[in-house]
Order: C-alpha cells, then structure tokens, then sequence
C-alpha cells in the first residue's frame, strides 16, 4: 500500500506567462490540479521543497496530498517541466484521484538478491534490467510505492517476464489481459560475448 506525502501549496490566479517567470523568479513553482468533476486549479508551491521532494521515487508514483489551507486534495503526479540548462522546475501538472475509482500509475520495479543469485555470481553471465517501471492499475489505496523483483534464483539462460511478478493485493497488470504478446521481458541472463583477445591462441 501507497504511503501518502502531503506538500504545502498555494491557490494562484490563471496569468499570463510573465506572471509565472515573476514566480519562478522569486522560487514558486506554478502548476495546476485537473480531473474528476471540479474545475482545473491554478497553484503554486515551494521550489525548494519540491526540488528535495523529486528526488526520491515516491513523488512519481505514490499518492500526494495537496494541502490548501488545510483542504486535502490527493493526486497523482502527471507531469513535470524543467528547465533545459539549470536546476530548475518549470512546471507540473497534477491528476486529481478518486478514492472509488481504479487508477493507471507507472511504479518503480526494485530488483532484489540478484548478486546472490546464480547468474550474479558467474562472471561470463551479463543480467540486463529491460524495464525499470510498470504501469499498473488499482485503487489508490492499493497503489505500491515500488514492485520488488526476487531475482535468488536466476540463472544462465533465465528471462524473468511481466507475468513472474508478484503482484500486491488488489494490483493488476493491464497490458497481461491483452495477450501473450504483451507479456514483456524484464530482465534476462545471458553469457557474455568473449573478448577475441581473451581467447586461446588455435594450435599451429
């Protein structure tokens, strides 16, 4: 289950773009709130707090809590836009959440106990990590932080697909009902290619 994060933020007019860069400039982030039945809410919110808040996978995929003068709106992160060149944060876009309803959320995969396991022992075993996230659907209550991926037994050969993941209670896959063709690998190990230099010289 999802840990909530609730961060502090401040209702704004709808301006034009200098009034933004005036934010900006005096380190408020401007962003905006949609979905569900109300009216799209301009906002503003702390730029360094946000810069420390974004660091961590949390913010991508877990429920936030958006207090405005004590009201709790929870959404989902939908968008973020930075600055090309400087450590700085543009804008961002949230989806309001409905308790009630199922959601779509892109979650962190943490693979565990690969170095123990018996390709991550073998020296000639090359483990590649084909995805890093997946998109899952579920209540907001349900929504996971992160999916670990148990990797102790993989060996020389193994490819661990979408369809091996255990899932949390109440989490499901949406691209697994659309077939077997949509059941992806995440994760494969192969033997390494040999360096023709590191080869035997042929007998003469």
């Amino acid at each position: 289950m999802s840990k909530t994060h609730e961060i502090k933020v401040t209702k704004r007019e709808l301006q034009r773009k200098g009034a933004s860069r005036r934010l900006r400039n005096a380190g408020v982030i401007p962003a905006i709130v949609y979905g569900g039945t109300a009216e799209p809410v301009a906002i503003s919110l702390d730029h360094n707090a946000i810069w420390l808040a974004q660091q961590n996978e949390w913010f991508y995929s877990s429920i936030l809590s958006l207090n405005l003068d004590g009201q709790i709106t929870q959404v989902l992160l939908r968008d973020m836009q930075r600055h090309p060149h400087k450590q700085l944060i543009m804008h961002l876009d949230f989806l309001r959440v409905d308790a009630n309803a199922v959601l779509t959320a892109n979650v962190p995969l943490h693979f565990i106990n690969e170095d123990t396991s018996p390709a991550g022992k073998a020296a000639d075993i090359v483990v590649t990590h084909e995805l890093k996230e997946v998109t899952v659907s579920c209540l907001p209550k349900d929504l996971p932080e992160s999916i670990d991926v148990d990797l102790a037994d993989l060996k020389a050969g193994d490819v661990v697909y979408l369809s091996d993941i255990k899932l949390p209670k109440g989490v499901e896959i949406p691209a697994l009902a659309q077939g077997k063709d949509h059941d992806d690998a995440i994760v494969t190990a192969k033997h390494g290619k040999v360096d023709a230099a590191d080869e035997e010289p042929a007998a003469e």
